[in-house]
């Protein structure tokens, strides 16, 4: 896939930054015509992602959260949430619906809420490390094309 548009950004794992995050995203992301739909899907599944960084990733320790989002030529959105948090021990099990480390009060839905409102969905992770969440995202809309 050709990127033609790309930025990053850098934000701590607070509580506050989740909202940010997913609006700045969707504000990158409309250089391609979103739909309200396609919008608001992206918008949802950046939420989860970011939210998963700040609640399971920095237990113990500080960190930040890395976010890059790519347009490319064929109208995706490519988004990528990283942390240097604990990382994930079984990516396959945390991906399972229910599946939660994160104790009573969480759904373990995160990561199906991810796969629902994206086109495709990879993680990889090792434990000590962090995990990298990336997010396709297909726009029906306009292409992409500098003037």
């Amino acid at each position: 896939m050709e990127v033609i548009n790309e930025m990053k950004m850098t934000v701590d794992p607070r509580s506050v930054n989740e909202g940010f995050c997913r609006v700045a995203v969707a504000a990158f992301a409309s250089q391609l015509d979103p739909t309200v739909e396609e919008i608001s899907d992206l918008k949802t599944a950046v939420s989860e992602a970011v939210t998963n960084c700040i609640v399971h990733a920095y237990k113990v320790k500080k960190g930040k959260i890395y976010i890059t989002a790519a347009l490319t030529a064929d109208n995706f959105v490519i988004v990528k949430v990283r942390d240097r948090g604990v990382g994930i021990a079984d990516v396959k099990k945390a991906r399972e619906p229910l599946f939660t480390t994160g104790g009573e009060d969480r759904s373990g839905l995160g990561f199906s809420v991810m796969e629902c409102f994206s086109d495709k969905l990879r993680v990889s992770s090792k434990e000590g490390k962090g995990t990298v969440v990336t997010i396709y995202k297909k726009i029906q809309g306009k292409c992409f094309h500098e003037p």
